[in-house]
């Protein structure tokens, strides 16, 4: 167990040391200026967003938690009574892929109007 311990002690501080020499360090001023996404950052704070931004966001944001809420689904179905589960699941998509598709009907994923 000792050699266990001491093997990955000694791996862990070979790719640390190596991490420290491997990288070419060009610093430019492209490199080092921050990343604003997309807008100049030494312009004006005060620049409209676009409201599509923050819909596709808010849509990225809702379906991401839709995976997390779907995640438990592969242990549930293991359970005695897996039809409670998979209900729940379905209407988890149902209620999502409805929004989708109003959203969608509505035109508010068109990203060039």
């Amino acid at each position: 167990m000792i050699l266990f311990y001491l093997m990955t002690i000694l791996v862990t501080s070979v790719l640390a040391l190596v991490s420290f020499w491997l990288p070419l360090m060009s610093p430019n001023t492209e490199k080092l200026s921050p990343y604003e996404c997309g807008f100049d950052p030494l312009a004006s704070a005060r620049l409209p967003y676009s409201m599509r931004f923050f819909l596709v966001a808010i849509l990225f944001l809702l379906f991401d938690l839709e995976i997390a809420l779907l995640l438990p689904t592969p242990w549930a179905i293991q359970l005695l009574n897996p039809v409670v589960a998979l209900s729940w699941a379905s209407i988890i998509i149902i209620l999502l892929t409805l929004g989708f598709i109003y959203e969608w009907s509505q035109g508010a994923l068109e990203w060039a109007e």
